[in-house]
């Protein structure tokens, strides 16, 4: 089976992987791709694609929010037991009613942001199985399955109106946990990932996407924001690794299409190739305004 996000993830590609693939190196199917490295992993829809559907020899994925590389590490070192704690966690859950539920929900984010800073993130151990669990849990059953932190770091969306989520996809766990094997994980900033590329090398950014709009300014994946200067921060790390010689394709919002006055990317990446992907997004809360817009994909290639 091909393997799934195990998170929701706001900008998640999994309904666009069908658009991208046609932007894909062509590389990739001749097998000349040896590394692949994706420093915004997020939800990873791209890299579980890539690693089931291509050979690629030396796979890297990162990103700047530890809650997330903790889980992919958890589900790499120790998935079964990662499934039994959900199960239970799902069992609990699903035998509340909503009050009970909601108190339920409360509790387990509270613990989530009480005893974060009591993890050792740097060494696997038992409490990475609990706070994995944890972390999937509010996932599954937060309002709009949205990770959202304030400035503390303290995970804060509240509950959502769900009325039998599925909390524990063992299955795609076991997936995704098999990929991982092959995988090496690490956090840390997007330029870390020079580190680990040679001339047979294909990088995909995915970065917190500029706003569309005053109204859509979401970039609270971690307590990092990523701005304007970061922006351009990346585009100018884009730059510099296209003079290495690697394949370069970065993901981000089409805000020219929202407004015509805007073209903060188009300018950014001049040099570069420019294609639009529809997409629908439906992080927003009004449903009516929860419609297809564009994305635009960046390459060197």
């Amino acid at each position: 089976m091909q393997p799934k996000p195990f998170l929701k993830w706001a900008g998640g590609k999994t309904q666009l992987l069908k658009q991208m693939s046609h932007f894909f190196p062509r590389e990739l199917e001749y097998g000349k791709i040896k590394t692949y490295i994706e420093p915004f992993v997020g939800g990873g829809a791209v890299f579980l694609y890539l690693a089931t559907n291509y050979n690629i020899e030396n796979i890297f994925i990162s990103d700047i929010n530890p809650e997330l590389v903790l889980a992919y590490k958890t589900i790499q070192c120790d998935v079964e037991e990662l499934i039994l704690s959900l199960m239970r966690i799902e069992n609990k859950y699903l035998s509340l009613q909503y009050p009970e539920r909601e108190k339920y929900f409360y509790y387990i984010r509270g613990q989530f942001n009480s005893l974060r800073n009591q993890i050792d993130l740097q060494k696997y151990n038992l409490a990475w199985i609990e706070r994995t669990a944890q972390l999937i849990f509010l996932n599954r059953t937060c309002f709009n399955g949205l990770f959202r932190v304030n400035s503390t770091g303290d995970f804060n969306v509240p509950i959502g109106r769900y009325i039998r989520p599925k909390i524990c996809h063992a299955d795609n766990l076991r997936s995704v946990a098999q990929i991982l094997q092959k995988t090496y994980i690490y956090q840390g900033d997007f330029s870390t990932c020079e580190n680990f590329i040679d001339r047979n090398t294909f990088i995909y950014f995915d970065p917190p996407y500029k706003p569309i709009s005053k109204t859509s300014n979401f970039t609270s994946y971690s307590q990092h924001r990523f701005d304007d200067c970061e922006q351009i921060r990346l585009r100018n790390f884009f730059k510099l690794l296209d003079t290495q010689n690697v394949k370069l394709l970065l993901s981000n919002s089409d805000i020219n299409h929202q407004d015509n006055q805007d073209n903060f990317l188009e300018n950014a990446y001049s040099d570069y190739r420019i294609e639009r992907v529809k997409a629908n997004r439906s992080i927003n809360s009004d449903t009516s305004r929860r419609k297809s817009i564009n994305e635009i994909l960046i390459m060197n290639y």
